[in-house]
């Protein structure tokens, strides 16, 4: 049986057990702090051997994830992009930059699930498409997190920012939202010990924050904005609380990350690091950039969002260093998907900008625009400075990172689509043990690469880009597609007939990632539902 973790709120001392000398080996399944003080004393009584990162006292861990940030919107990424990020850039120069990083799926919610998990996002329920802000929990409390990771090997973990994952409302008898009701089943029973955020995109009602379980200001209006008054700022028309400010959620999320940082900044010394979580509502809808980043690109207020982006980036970079924590501190930027058209791209190729940086798709799409994304990471002193790498690796393999860096084993269902890049990292390998990457499409179609190949499962993009499935299926066009991305990165050309041999490969391959329930080395285990890959025609 499960137990609930104890609630602490933001803006109140939170008092936990400490674990200073033992960091457990142990399936990271959701324990009280009282359980995981057990579970240390039998490990002291058998001991396990940590590895020798674990015992060097592990660092503070922030993962900043951005939304609908295309993998060209930076200059770390792309170089002959015309949006400025200093902070960023100053950050990819300390640290090293990833240059063919995906995400495990084209949309927010499914990228979100795979991240925290370390497992395709596929194989849970979800088998396309988001949610919206008032759907039920997505991942089960049972199921092992980035969260339950990093507490169980004692840190302070957080969540503030868009959750996008599903929470569970208390409903009324006529199935409406009692916001006086404490929420359930949100981060807190996937790890998180203390969070702070909305529900969906922040485009999607209700409009409330949510303090661990509590809403800070129940709805006193209704609100909203149409495409045809802002074609940037719209946001769907739903209850908003008084304390809930559209045009202020970026910098009051910074701002109650940053409160955090500071709470916690003490903690490594004493054997209790912390984990931040945090997923940012830009650069996506409502693009609402506040001065003086307003008309500051020169380009369109999508390219102000993702300048005002980068400088709050530059402000938590500042904290750390006023903090003295820097050098103790790992911090990951990325991004959950591609650009999504409502950055107009129209208005921004006309200032020679490219979202995607040359790769074909946006948001949505089984083509590289849709989940090639940018992925940096920076710890003074462990990564050395300016560096970049072309290793294969996917947002499913910072949990095996993470597991290997506290010196933790995961269990036979815990991050079975992940690969650790702690090697890569620190500068001890060139690549990690991934060898093939399976992608996922918002209508749910599936690309599988492996080295330069790789098959796209659909007539078309699987998402928003031309030509859509089906259109390409009422033009007749292949089911499949094929490239070889180091001729063609682009994917222009597709050798689906030239190739049957190579087709029919990853098919197999792509047929045991699948039914095996895993993509690394382990025994079997069952996915959440009967995955069917195959595209019509096929």
């Amino acid at each position: 049986m499960m137990v609930a973790p104890p609630v602490q709120r933001f803006g109140s001392s939170p008092s936990f057990l400490s674990l200073k000398f033992i960091r457990p080996l142990m399936l990271h399944l959701q324990f009280t702090r009282p359980l995981r003080l057990g579970c240390a004393v039998l490990l002291a009584m058998f001991p396990f051997g940590l590895s020798a990162t674990a015992a060097d006292s592990p660092p503070n861990v922030i993962i900043v994830m951005a939304d609908d940030l295309g993998i060209g919107d930076i200059s770390p990424t792309n170089p002959d992009g015309k949006i400025q990020t200093p902070h960023l850039q100053r950050m990819a120069e300390q640290g090293l930059t990833f240059l063919d990083a995906h995400t495990s799926s084209s949309v927010c919610t499914p990228t979100r699930y795979g991240l925290l998990t370390g497992r395709y996002n596929w194989r849970s329920r979800l088998a396309k498409g988001v949610l919206s802000g008032t759907s039920e929990h997505l991942i089960p409390a049972d199921r092992a997190t980035l969260g339950h990771l990093m507490r169980s090997a004692d840190y302070h973990t957080a969540m503030i920012g868009k959750w996008h994952l599903g929470w569970d409302w208390h409903k009324d008898d006529d199935g409406e939202i009692d916001f006086t009701k404490p929420v359930r089943n949100g981060p807190d029973i996937n790890g998180f010990d203390r969070y702070y955020g909305h529900c969906g995109s922040l485009d999607m009602p209700p409009y409330v924050w949510v303090d661990t379980g509590q809403v800070t200001a129940p709805p006193n209006r209704i609100e909203g904005v149409t495409a045809k008054q802002d074609p940037y700022g719209w946001y769907r028309r739903g209850p908003i609380g008084e304390d809930f400010e559209i045009d202020q959620v970026l910098p009051h999320l910074f701002e109650k990350s940053f409160d955090f940082v500071r709470e916690n900044a003490g903690g490594r010394q004493d054997g209790e690091p912390f984990f931040l979580y945090l997923p940012l509502p830009a650069p996506h809808t409502p693009i609402v950039p506040l001065p003086p980043f307003k008309d500051s690109s020169g380009l369109n207020p999508y390219a102000d969002f993702v300048m005002q982006m980068d400088d709050h980036m530059g402000e938590l970079f500042s904290v750390l260093d006023e903090l003295g924590i820097d050098d103790e501190t790992l911090v990951v930027f990325t991004s959950d998907n591609g650009c999504s058209p409502q950055a107009n791209f129209s208005v921004l190729k006309e200032h020679g900008h490219d979202p995607s940086a040359g790769y074909r798709g946006h948001k949505a799409d089984l083509y590289e625009g849709g989940h090639r994304v940018p992925l940096i990471a920076r710890w003074p002193g462990k990564i050395a400075k300016g560096g970049q790498s072309d290793a294969l690796v996917c947002l499913t393999d910072l949990y095996a990172t993470l597991a290997e860096l506290t010196g933790q084993t995961p269990a036979a269902t815990a991050g079975e689509d992940s690969h650790s890049m702690l090697g890569v990292l620190t500068g001890r390998e060139q690549t990690t043990s991934r060898s093939s990457l399976i992608s996922h499409s918002i209508n749910g179609s599936f690309a599988i690469r492996q080295g330069d190949w790789k098959l796209c499962l659909a007539a078309g993009s699987g998402g928003w880009s031309a030509p859509r499935d089906n259109v390409a299926r009422k033009r007749g066009l292949p089911p499949m597609q094929l490239y070889h991305l180091g001729d063609d990165p682009a994917e222009q050309n597709n050798l689906i007939e030239q190739h049957p041999e190579k087709v029919e490969a990853l098919l197999q391959l792509l047929e045991r990632q699948v039914r095996q329930g895993r993509s690394t080395a382990g025994r079997a285990v069952k996915n959440d539902r009967d995955v069917q890959f195959l595209p019509e025609g096929v």
